[in-house]
């Protein structure tokens, strides 16, 4: 068996000489990851903005079972999945289980509680703080939820970076809809805990580093993202939100 150091120098030569294998389990990671969170931010998005603003009886019920699914693991989702999709499910005749809509399907499941209850945050503060000034203007519950989610926007922008990260983290639920199956469902999670179970780390150690590079990209991008706005704001005069006059 390799020893960690050769196994790191092999993991580099692998990722230095861009091997087939590898770039292809990173291309079908991030794609199954992209397409997931756009769709659950599409949702989560709209939903979050709106229970921001909304008042309802049965509100705290909704808000208390939003947070229980941010807790929820994610063998549990797959396994949700898994039962819906399979033949006897009442989704089996889409035949999803075991590709690529099935990974998308339960990343954006267990994505999707995140954004919303995120959004749903930095809306209801936006709320508390300027919600009165729009209402008073006429803006209906819907209205105000959309003009104060578009304010809330740079915010919103570090949600959708971290529940990408969140996505392409997971492995639980796409090892167990997807599979795992080489050249079609086998993503970077998947194959760095498949592989590392076969001994070869090389290709689980280079994988690894690349989803770790991954993972500190997309921080990055939220620390970048959090000074501009903090720049934005330091260097504009204060004035009332979305162009309101007083």
């Amino acid at each position: 068996m390799s020893t960690f150091t050769e196994s790191a120098a092999t993991a580099l030569q692998l990722i230095t000489s861009l091997d087939s294998e590898l770039l292809t389990i990173v291309g079908r990671s991030l794609s199954v990851s992209a397409t997931a969170c756009a769709l659950a931010c599409g949702l989560g998005l709209m939903l979050g903005a709106w229970l921001g603003v909304a008042r309802f009886a049965g509100r705290g019920a909704v808000l208390t079972l939003l947070n229980t699914l941010l807790a929820v693991p994610s063998v549990l989702v797959g396994l949700v999945i898994y039962l819906l999709l399979s033949r006897t499910g009442p989704l089996g005749y889409l035949g999803w289980l075991f590709s690529f809509k099935a990974m998308v399907l339960a990343q954006a499941v267990l994505v999707l509680p995140i954004v919303t209850a995120l959004t749903r945050q930095a809306v209801e503060d936006a709320q508390s703080l300027h919600g009165e000034q729009l209402q008073s203007l006429g803006a209906r519950p819907l209205m105000r939820s959309l003009l104060l989610a578009w304010d809330e926007r740079y915010a919103l922008l570090t949600v959708l970076i971290a529940s990408f990260g969140r996505a392409v983290s997971e492995v639980g639920a796409v090892m167990i809809v997807g599979g795992n199956i080489e050249g079609f469902t086998r993503v970077m999670t998947t194959a760095i805990a498949l592989e590392t179970s076969k001994g070869d780390l090389p290709l689980a150690l280079g994988l690894g580093l690349i989803l770790l590079g991954v993972m500190l990209l997309l921080n990055v991008l939220i620390a970048l993202l959090r000074r501009w706005r903090e720049g934005q704001e330091g260097c504009t005069a204060p004035t009332l939100p979305l162009g309101v006059t007083a």
